[in-house]
C-alpha cells in the first residue's frame, strides 16, 4: 500500500480514536509542520508575531497580507462595525450572576447574544462583525463577571482591537503598554491552528449545517473550554505556581513525583509537532524582555530547560518538548491578568478570526455550494438480537 493509500484508508484502529489523523478536509488558512510548527497562509507565525493584529486577520480572511491601502480600509471597517453594536445586545451578561459560572460560559452566551441581535445571514459580514465586536465583548466580560474592579470606559475601536479592549478595561500608561504588548502577542500565537482542533472543527461542524457564525462560534468556544483543550494555558499557569520555585533539582524532585503519580507534566508535548512549539520560544523570548524578574515566568523558563530530559526517558512520549501553554499563562499573569481561569477567554478570542475564515471558506467551496453537512459514520457495536 502507498503511503498516500494509506493516508486515505480507514482501518479498524481510527475507530473510537477522535477521529485523530483521519483526513476529512483540505485548509487554506494554516497548518502545523511536525518540525516548524504552525503557519498562517504558508508564513511562519514567527514571521507575523510583531505585525498588527488586524493585518494578520486580514491574512487569514483574504490569504494574502495587506497593502497599505488594503490595511487602512480593514480597519476602517473594523472600527466602523465596533462603534454599531446592537443596542442592549450584551446586557444578558448584566442578568448573570457576577462571579458565577467559568468565563467561557459567559464567552459563549455573550456571542450567542451578539447573534440574537443581530445576524445577517451573510457569513463574511457576521464574521466581520463578531471579530470587530470582539474586544467590548470580552472586556464586558472581565468586568462584570468579577475580573476586574473597574468600571468599563466608552469604545475607541480606533485604537485597535487588542489596544481597544485595554482601554475598555481602564488600563493606562505604562502598564497599559506592557498588557497590550503581551495580548497582541498571544493574540496573534492563537489565531489559528490548522482544521482538525476540537474547537475549530466544533465550529465548523455546526456551520455545514447553516447555522448562523454566531451559533458556530459559540459552539467553537464550548468545544474549547474543556480541560484537554483550552484550558490548558490556565491549567499550566497552576502548575507553575503549585512548584513555586525555579531551583532545578527542586523542579526535578517535583516533576518525577508527578509522574510516579501519573499526573501530567503541564505545557509539553503535542498532537502535531515532534520539536518544541515555535510559539513556546516566542513567548519566552517575550517574556525575557517584559517580566524578565517575574517568579513564574522564571520557573516556566526553568522547565523548558529541566523537564524535556525528563520525559525523553519515557518511551511512549513522542513529544517531550514546550508547547505553547508553558509561558503564556505567566506572561498573561506578569501584566495584571492575575485570574488563571480568563485565559482561556483569551485563547478563545484569538481563534474566532480562524474559525471564522474557515467557516468562510468552506461556505464559499465546491464552486460556492458549500461543504456538504457534516456526517461521520458511527458502527453498531451491538448486533441484532432475536425475540425469544
Amino acid at each position: 500500500m502507498s503511503e498516500e493509500e494509506e493516508l486515505f484508508t480507514i482501518t479498524a484502529k481510527h475507530l473510537d480514536s477522535g477521529m485523530r489523523g483521519i483526513p476529512v478536509g483540505t485548509c487554506q488558512t494554516s497548518y502545523v509542520d511536525p518540525l516548524e510548527g504552525v503557519h498562517y497562509v504558508g508564513y511562519p507565525v514567527g514571521d507575523l508575531a510583531d505585525m498588527e493584529e488586524e493585518d494578520v486577520v486580514f491574512l487569514l480572511l483574504n490569504k494574502h497580507l495587506p497593502t497599505a491601502e488594503e490595511s487602512i480600509a480593514f480597519r476602517k471597517e473594523l472600527t466602523h462595525r465596533a462603534e454599531e453594536m446592537p443596542n442592549g445586545a450584551l446586557r444578558v451578561l448584566e442578568s448573570l450572576t457576577p462571579g458565577s459560572g467559568h468565563p467561557m460560559d459567559w464567552l459563549s452566551i455573550g456571542i450567542m447574544a451578539l447573534g440574537a441581535a443581530e445576524t445577517t445571514g451573510d457569513v463574511r459580514i457576521d464574521s466581520i462583525n463578531l471579530i470587530a465586536r470582539m474586544p467590548e465583548l470580552m472586556a464586558r466580560i472581565f468586568l462584570l463577571r468579577g475580573g476586574r474592579k473597574e468600571k468599563l470606559r466608552p469604545r475607541k475601536p480606533e485604537l485597535g482591537l487588542v489596544e481597544n479592549f485595554v482601554h475598555m478595561l481602564g488600563i493606562d500608561d505604562e502598564e497599559a503598554e506592557k498588557m497590550t504588548r503581551v495580548v497582541k502577542f498571544f493574540f496573534i500565537l492563537h489565531m489559528d491552528h490548522g482544521g482538525g482542533n476540537l474547537s475549530t472543527f466544533s465550529g465548523k461542524a455546526v456551520a455545514s449545517g447553516r447555522a448562523s457564525v454566531y451559533a458556530s462560534l459559540a459552539s467553537a468556544m464550548n468545544a474549547l473550554s474543556g480541560p484537554l483543550h483550552g484550558r490548558a494555558n490556565q491549567s499550566c499557569l497552576e502548575f507553575v505556581q503549585r512548584i513555586g520555585t525555579s531551583d532545578h533539582d527542586e523542579i526535578e524532585k517535583f516533576v518525577r513525583s508527578e509522574l510516579g503519580a501519573r499526573r501530567p507534566i503541564y505545557g509539553f508535548g503535542h498532537g502535531v509537532l515532534r520539536a518544541e512549539d515555535p510559539r513556546a520560544r516566542l513567548l519566552i523570548e517575550l517574556g525575557e524582555k517584559v517580566c524578565p524578574d517575574d517568579p513564574n515566568f522564571k520557573i516556566a523558563k526553568a522547565l523548558r530547560e529541566v523537564v524535556p530530559n525528563i520525559l525523553k526517558e519515557i518511551p511512549k512520549i513522542s513529544n517531550p518538548y514546550p508547547n505553547v501553554d508553558l509561558a503564556s499563562g505567566s506572561l498573561l499573569h506578569s501584566v495584571g491578568f492575575r485570574k488563571p481561569d480568563y485565559y482561556t477567554t483569551f485563547f478563545g478570542w484569538a481563534r474566532v478570526a480562524g474559525i471564522c475564515a474557515q467557516i468562510m471558506d468552506e461556505r464559499n467551496s465546491r464552486d460556492g455550494r458549500g461543504v456538504p453537512i457534516y456526517r461521520p459514520k458511527y458502527l453498531a457495536k451491538n448486533q441484532p438480537k432475536k425475540r425469544t
